[in-house]
């Protein structure tokens, strides 16, 4: 078998993913509206480990923007090992978030959780026979987000896409929600689009170092696909917050570097500034985007709701970097799938 294999299949299978996640939660549509975290619940609090943890980061910015509700991420060891630190004083709504389901810290945090009776525990993960799937008050199971690789790309995407779904629920913003149905067909389009640019930078061995810029809820999803980058093919990568890239990390930019840009709408004129920066450094620069952009989406969606659509490119540019350098994405260098303590 063929070096990433399955993660190739992972990436391109994306579309079909989210629209098979999609069919069940509109199936648990009304448990989730249930939960009223408007009126029941002082804040929410997203946590995960590892790449979970990174889509917690971009849940919550999320969640808060289309609710108001006061949300935050943690990692699921910070809630275990250091609660008086992480939660504050009144009913909290847990969202537990884990491809796996079984990932030591994540049940620790929910088990003290649950035991401190601090609130309500909602759980997505992939595969319902895990002890997660089974611990919360609503448990979501996304069975079309399973990996057989290691580094997770579309159970990441899978699951992010569904916290959006919650967001668009408990927002009350139903026109937003119904458009999350137009998402497989544009990640689809641009799969298509995008894979000989993908596998262009990806192959390009002049670039020694990746560093990935976005904001807002953006901010995590850069994060994730930096890590993705460290764990496919070994390269020096780092995510950062586009303001602050030049308050010293500017000072990396090289001709070797890449800075791959998530241009946001309502922001992007000052984003794309910081891109301007970095060419003029001499840095080679990728920017994503809706439109006017090297990547561009062309969806036609709100920006809440297209922002799963930044992930499938930022992972090919990976997975083309380990094939190039003779790595198997399937299985990276010193990881597991589970961590297990």
């Amino acid at each position: 078998m063929e070096n990433g294999t399955f993660t190739r299949q992972e990436i391109f299978s994306q579309p079909e993913a989210w629209a098979a996640a999609l069919q069940v939660l509109d199936k648990t549509r009304r448990n989730i509206l249930s939960l009223k975290p408007h009126r029941r619940y002082r804040e929410i609090i997203f946590t995960g480990c590892g790449s979970t943890y990174y889509l917690s980061m971009a849940a919550a910015a999320l969640t808060q923007d289309l609710t108001g509700i006061a949300v935050r991420a943690f990692p699921a060891s910070e809630l275990w090992l250091s609660p008086r630190s992480s939660y504050t004083d009144g009913k909290t709504l847990l969202v537990a978030v884990s491809r796996s389901g079984e990932t030591t810290e994540t049940l620790r945090a929910c088990e003290a959780f649950l035991k401190d009776k601090r609130g309500t525990l909602l759980t997505l993960s992939c595969y319902g026979d895990m002890p997660l799937a089974k611990m919360g008050s609503l448990n979501i199971v996304l069975p079309s987000g399973q990996e057989r690789s290691v580094a997770q790309t579309r159970a990441f995407s899978t699951l992010y896409l569904s916290i959006v779904a919650l967001a668009c629920l408990w927002a009350r913003r139903e026109e937003l929600y119904a458009s999350l149905s137009e998402l497989p067909e544009a990640g689809t389009r641009l799969l298509n689009n995008y894979t000989s640019l993908a596998a262009e930078l990806g192959g390009d061995a002049s670039i020694d170092r990746f560093y990935w810029l976005g904001s807002g809820p953006r901010q995590g999803l850069a994060c994730e696909l930096s890590l993705k980058m460290k764990e496919m093919s070994l390269s020096h990568s780092e995510p950062f917050h586009f303001m602050e890239f030049r308050h010293g990390p500017k000072s990396m930019i090289t001709p070797s570097a890449l800075t791959l840009g998530l241009l946001s709408t309502v922001n992007g004129q000052k984003e794309s500034a910081v891109l301007k920066d970095v060419k003029a450094l001499g840095g080679r620069v990728l920017d994503i985007a809706e439109a006017g952009a090297q990547v561009r989406f062309e969806s036609g969606l709100d920006e809440a709701v297209r922002n799963v659509l930044y992930l499938p490119v930022g992972q090919m540019i990976a997975f083309e970097r380990s094939i190039s350098k003779g790595l198997n994405p399937d299985r990276p260098t010193n990881l597991d799938t589970v961590v297990k303590l």
